[in-house]
């Protein structure tokens, strides 16, 4: 048997003990008062074991009932096991706790509390609520504890606690300390817990075949023969076996030395705390009435003196308030003295000034000069009387308001003043009642008592309920962090599983590459080899990760279709085309596994983070590195409003609507054609039921009214569908197209000579001449034309080439940068694949091998790094330059191309027709006839 420490949460309470009457009520025993000795434990003291004696329900038919079972905790395994008796050898089952919750129910039996594991219920009982409390507080740090440790504890125990000793006792501290919030911790129940309760004899049943575990009937004899050759060895020899019984019939007395030297003390207290008389009922009610009633003169007493000083405050408040009042009033007469003092020196200048005067003509402009400030006086006093009469009407409104304040406050005055009556007539009515003597045994009385009892009562079930509500706050907070650990570690072998399953994906993908490398070295042989590989290929190609085991953890299986409805690994009708879908689509599922936490995750949390949508440098990043599902709607709208804010207006796409229906577009019929060519991997295209044809059709038809010049361009409609895949709104989508023809992409992109389309190329050329010279170099030598592979990557924005999640990637940045990314993606795509294109050494062979090998990249990761770091320096100035360039070299060619064919068609012209003479064609031959 395991040993257990005495709760540590008495040895951090050290508060003195409250002293309760003696006529508490029995739901305060839940809790007893706390003493000094019990509260606080020398840390130097052995810890003591958590076993006892309980009650256990079980059983069946007419024996099911309550069973005395000793139980004893395990430390190592976190299991309480339980026997029949102290000295059984073998116990007869177990119960995990750490996987448990514990629960104690107000309105059960006393003691009565359950334990919960994931396979059943136990239902427990102890002797007294106290011992209840002990065991579930007990119960609850072991299981912390448990949790707490190191997951593979050292061979030698001493070793452990040594090592992790500190760390292990703080962090049962702070639990300790935190599970005091909820409920206070319980002393020791003397000679019921421990390993003092060994040597206590086993609780009596009613019979004796009842306290028997027929389900354990094997366990049962065992340990009854242990016991008897245990008894036969100690009446022989005359001392205690050197078996387990002995430990426990040494250590209770070891431990009964330091118990209280009055041992009857506790037993006498519990008693007489159990069924208070009835008579002190009375005499303490009549106490409280006459400690209530003699308050209350004390009371009115202090309050007069308090009245008082607050007068006296007043008093002086208000002189103060007077004498400031006074000082203003002296300020102001200083101020209006000032002014006449002023207005007085001022008329003795003028007076001087007059008789000064010389002549007439001065004397005559004083006098206007008087006459005008006279005038302008008067009208100073018009205002000023003006402002008087509506300040006096301002007053009276102040004093109407002021006013009906008043009444107001004279009305909650009255009220408080009744309500205050009210309150003392019913206080001197409560306190009469208290004052009644209870001498005479009438029905009134009687009743009155009856109703203390109840609510004495009511106030133990509170009590009582007020503990279960603590100790299960107390069990939800430490289910919860236990429950918190779990999920951390988890979530750390749900990490660990992806890595492993990408890892098995790679192996897997390695697998199938070296099959497709033996069928290529092997070519068309025909022996036994040739037909294993064969049959291993189509092993490979049918077996599915899903169907390896029933059991297995798939984290992120590969669907069949992607969130935007493409086909995750296409359907291709050359087994060998169908051997590299299948690589493709475990490398794409290993990196999609190896990115998702340690990439895709802090990604996610920097878009929820992201604020209002602004240009910026942190935009710009997040756009190169891809928006994640959810957002990417919302963000793809910003995009395309800022680029056509200059464009939009309102109702335009259902004008270009209605213009459609009433007048049929020329570039009708090719959109009809190109509307079931579009994206044949995708579901959204392909189903008939699928509303997005539809879409589609609409799109490009307001579209080819918008834009006239170009009307419809092959190439456009998967520009269109790209957009509807991810904006989903037929408005939006049109003006996304909008966007990138009218907008982002040069002009004379998409038009009939596809004038800039054809610069682009001759620019790609230059760029990866500069940046990729080994590959260019290589592919001169056999003489590939890259343009013929990379001409629809530029005119679609990869919509044919790219896988989906790379693809949706480039387009983000696309359409916040412009066309600088298409051409950093494909120098980025030649650069991935440089090496096995320049194993290649045959014109033929990458030609075959351009035509699809960038469905082979699936590290989007690394090809954004290649494109947007690798590819550096790439200034838009150099792009401009070469762009014009190359522009002019074009138009050149195309005006000499030009004037070659007027040339030509003006000799054809000049020469006329030349048939010979025994030639006659076939309409001569019919006007002949």
């Amino acid at each position: 048997m395991e040993g257990a420490e005495e709760n540590p949460a008495e040895s951090s309470s050290s508060a003195p003990r409250s002293e309760e009457p003696a006529g508490s009520a029995k739901g305060r025993e839940v809790l007893p008062p706390e003493e000094p000795e019990g509260c606080a434990r020398p840390l130097e003291t052995t810890p003591k074991k958590l076993c006892g004696y309980l009650s256990k329900f079980g059983g069946k038919g007419p024996i099911r009932g309550w069973k005395s079972r000793w139980f004893f905790y395990d430390e190592r395994k976190c299991h309480l096991y339980y026997s029949r008796t102290a000295q059984d050898a073998n116990p007869l089952d177990s119960i995990d706790v750490s996987s448990a919750v514990f629960d104690c129910k107000a309105d059960a039996e006393e003691g009565t509390f359950e334990i919960k594991t994931p396979s059943r219920i136990i239902t427990l009982k102890a002797a007294t609520k106290q011992a209840m409390l002990y065991w579930l507080q007990q119960l609850q740090m072991k299981r912390w504890e448990f949790h707490n440790s190191p997951p593979a504890p050292p061979a030698t125990p001493d070793a452990a606690l040594a090592g992790n000793g500190p760390a292990l006792r703080l962090e049962l501290e702070q639990e300790e300390a935190e599970l005091e919030e909820f409920l206070c911790p319980v002393k020791t129940p003397p000679g019921l817990v421990g390993l003092a309760a060994a040597s206590q004899p086993v609780p009596t049943m009613p019979l004796a075949l009842q306290n028997i575990s027929l389900k354990h009937l094997g366990t049962e004899i065992q340990n009854t023969m242990h016991n008897i050759r245990s008894n036969k060895q100690t009446q022989g020899t005359g001392h205690a076996p050197p078996g387990e019984d002995s430990p426990l019939s040494e250590e209770p007395q070891s431990e009964e030395q330091p118990s209280s030297p009055d041992p009857g003390t506790p037993g006498k207290d519990s008693a007489d705390s159990l069924k208070p008389p009835k008579s002190f009922l009375s005499t303490n009610l009549i106490q409280k009435a006459k400690l209530q009633s003699s308050t209350f003169p004390l009371f009115t007493e202090g309050l007069i003196r308090n009245r008082t000083a607050q007068e006296k405050v007043l008093a002086l408040e208000q002189q103060v308030l007077m004498l400031t009042k006074e000082l203003k009033a002296q300020k102001e007469l200083v101020k209006i003295l000032h002014k006449a003092l002023e207005a007085a020196q001022q008329e003795k200048r003028v007076s001087s000034m007059y008789l000064a005067a010389a002549e007439d003509k001065d004397r005559l402009e004083l006098v206007r000069h008087k006459v005008r400030q006279i005038a302008e006086l008067g009208r100073r006093v018009e205002a000023l009387e003006q402002e008087r009469e509506s300040l006096v009407q301002t007053a009276s409104l102040q004093e109407q308001q002021v006013q009906e304040l008043q009444q107001h406050v004279q009305l909650l005055m009255d009220k408080n003043q009744a309500k205050q009556q009210v309150i003392c007539k019913l206080s001197e009515k409560v306190t009469q009642d208290f004052m009644r003597p209870l001498a005479t045994p009438d029905a009134a009385n009687r009743d009155f008592l009856s109703q203390q009892e109840k609510m004495e009562h009511l106030k133990d079930d509170m009590e009582a309920y007020r503990t279960q509500n603590r100790f299960l706050n107390s069990e939800i907070h430490q289910v919860t962090k236990i429950w918190r650990k779990v999920a951390e570690k988890e979530r750390a072998l749900l990490m660990k599983c992806a890595y492993l399953q990408a890892k098995n994906c790679q192996m897997e993908s390695k697998y199938l590459a070296g099959l497709r490398r033996l069928q290529e070295a092997m070519g068309g042989e025909a022996s036994e080899c040739s037909e294993l590989l064969r049959q291993l290929i189509q092993e490979a190609l049918q077996w599915e990760a899903g169907d390896s085991s029933a059991d297995s953890v798939v984290l992120s299986p590969v669907s069949e279709y992607d969130e935007y409805g493409f086909l995750t690994v296409p359907n291709y009708e050359v087994e060998d085309l169908k051997l590299l879908a299948k690589i493709q689509a475990l490398e794409v599922h290993s990196h999609h596994l190896l990115a998702h936490e340690a990439v895709e995750r802090p990604l996610r949390e920097r878009w929820a983070a992201l604020g209002e949508l602004a240009p910026s440098a942190e935009l710009k990043q997040l756009l190169r590195a891809g928006v994640p599902h959810e957002h990417r709607p919302h963000i793809w709208r910003w995009l395309v409003r800022f680029r056509v804010q200059h464009l939009q207006a309102p109702g335009r796409y259902q004008e270009l609507l209605s213009r459609s229906q009433a007048c049929k577009h020329p570039a009708a019929r090719q959109i009809e054609l190109d509307l079931n060519r579009t994206f044949p991997n995708n579901k959204h295209f392909t189903c008939p039921t699928s509303s997005f044809p539809d879409k589609l059709r609409r799109v490009l038809l307001a579209f080819s009214w918008q834009n006239p010049t170009i009307g419809y361009c092959q190439g456009l409609n998967r520009l269109a569908a790209i957009a509807l895949l991810v904006l989903d709104e037929e408005e939006s989508a049109f003006w996304c197209l909008v966007a990138i023809v009218e907008v982002i992409m040069p002009a004379d992109y998409y038009s009939k000579t596809l004038l800039a389309s054809q610069v682009d190329q001759r620019v790609l050329q230059d760029l990866l001449s500069e940046k990729l010279p080994r590959l260019m170099a290589h592919l001169g030598q056999h003489r590939v034309d890259l343009s013929f592979i990379t001409f629809n990557w530029f005119l679609v924005v990869f919509a044919d080439s790219l896988i989906s999640n790379i693809l949706f990637q480039v387009w983000d940045a696309f359409l916040y940068e412009g066309t600088k990314v298409v051409f950093r993606y494909a120098l980025a795509i030649f650069k991935y694949n440089e090496e096995a294109i320049l194993r290649l050494q045959d014109g033929l062979e990458i030609y075959q091998y351009l035509r699809f090998f960038t469905k082979t990249i699936c590290n989007s990761q690394k090809l954004m790094n290649i494109a947007f770091n690798d590819m550096n320096p790439f200034p838009m100035k150099q792009l401009w330059q070469l762009r014009t360039a190359h522009r002019e070299r074009l138009e050149a060619e195309l005006h000499e191309l030009e004037q070659f064919k007027a040339e030509y068609l003006e000799t054809r012209t000049c020469q006329g027709p030349a048939v010979p003479e025994s030639c006659t064609s076939e309409d001569e031959g019919d006007l002949e006839a």
